[in-house]
């Protein structure tokens, strides 16, 4: 009976460790299910795994770049990086109101001054020839005085034998008239004194007129300078035939130069307190070339419905030239109230709507419209749309107008 129930008990105990043994074991592989997902480890990741991490990485480079990149907002203003702000190279000033005089802008251009210029032109018909220095050329400087080149008269075949048959006339007029004269002095004492008198003026006029003939079939002209100065103009060849009054050389003095401007008002020489003009208004943002003028007075007569004034250059070692337009900026004694800024602060929409930046905060910018007038060639007075204190951008205007 021990022995029968001792062999249970084992049967038993095997049971329950068979029972053990399989649950162990599925334990084990349901832990290896849910570990590996039933993926072979032994390969290469699929390419649609590398896509997708590749995408998560450009995702955070483009969140990335757009804290780093200026940015327009909702409600229009710009979202500017203290960093892009220092790339760009902006900058601010404070708007204050202040009186400033009105200014009108005409349209000019730059004339020699006629007692500091002149022209060299033919009086008459002829050929170029060269003096022993040579033809001057363009921008060499002349002395009053100096001969520039040489006329040599030109004539047709007709003209020519006209004056050689004048000409051999002459010469036996003066002929026979020398020989009169030189029996007339041998005479002397038995022929009137008057008589010899009159023969020798015969020789001395026939002699004078041969002489001129001569000239005018031989003999070159000598083109001179008039003033000294620049050449500014040279037409002249050598063998080149000119015709009567035709310009060959010009010549100005580049230190006196003058403008003159077409105006739709009448103005005094009191009424102007400043003058000014630019051949390129507005460039590089407000720092075009300036020329100061001093006004000299107006025309009683118009032209082209307008009526035309003069001004004198008065700054020194100016670049400019005969000829170049200009914009001519007049500034009178009435004033009106306004904020000035340079030209650069202000950049147009595409309606064609004056607006500036006001620097609202650190990294921010806001558009606003305005009304502007121009001061002169760099700076501009905004009379609306401004107010005391605001900060305005003033560099790099047009720059952030791009910004989408």
């Amino acid at each position: 009976m021990k022995t029968d129930k001792k062999t249970r008990l084992c049967r038993v105990q095997s049971v329950l460790n068979a029972l053990a043994f399989g649950v162990a074991v599925n334990s084990l592989t349901i832990q290896s299910a849910l570990a590996h997902g039933d993926e072979d480890h032994s390969k290469k990741p699929a390419a649609s795994s590398k896509a997708a991490v590749k995408q998560k990485s450009s995702n955070a480079l483009a969140v990335m770049r757009d804290a780093s990149a200026p940015q327009r907002l909702a409600d229009g203003s710009l979202f500017v990086p203290k960093l892009v702000q220092r790339q760009l190279q902006l900058s601010t000033i404070i708007a204050t109101q202040d009186e400033w005089p009105q200014t009108i802008e005409l349209n000019g251009k730059v004339i020699a001054d006629p007692n500091a210029g002149g022209k060299v032109q033919a009086s008459q018909a002829g050929r170029i020839e060269t003096s022993g220095q040579g033809l001057p050329s363009l921008g060499q400087r002349v002395s009053k005085g100096q001969v520039l080149a040489y006329l040599r008269p030109v004539m047709s075949s007709l003209d020519r034998g006209n004056s050689t048959a004048i000409l051999a006339d002459l010469d036996a007029q003066l002929s026979i008239a020398e020989k009169k004269l030189q029996r007339y002095e041998a005479l002397a004492d038995a022929l009137p004194k008057a008589t010899i008198e009159t023969a020798r003026y015969d020789v001395q006029a026939l002699s004078k007129r041969k002489v001129a003939v001569e000239v005018s079939l031989y003999k070159m002209e000598a083109l001179i300078a008039p003033v000294s100065g620049v050449i500014s103009i040279a037409n002249a060849t050598a063998g080149q035939v000119v015709d009567a009054r035709e310009t060959l050389f010009e010549i100005i003095d580049p230190n006196r130069l003058m403008v003159e401007a077409l105006s739709y008002e009448a103005l005094q020489v009191g009424d102007v307190v400043k003058a000014s003009a630019t051949w390129n208004a507005g460039a590089a943002a407000g720092k075009a070339p300036e020329l100061q003028l001093s006004f000299v007075g107006g025309g009683q007569q118009m032209r082209e419905q307008a009526i035309p004034l003069l001004f004198k250059v008065s700054s020194k070692n100016q670049v400019a030239a005969v000829g170049q337009t200009l914009q001519v900026f007049l500034q009178k004694r009435q004033q009106f109230e306004g904020v000035a800024l340079p030209i650069g602060a202000l950049f147009k929409t595409a309606n064609s709507q004056q607006m500036v930046w006001v620097h609202t905060e650190a990294e921010r910018f806001v558009a606003r419209a305005v009304q502007a007038k121009s001061l002169d060639a760099q700076r501009v007075v905004v009379s609306s749309g401004l107010q005391d204190g605001d900060r305005i951008l003033v560099s790099g205007a047009s720059l952030l107008a791009q910004v989408k």
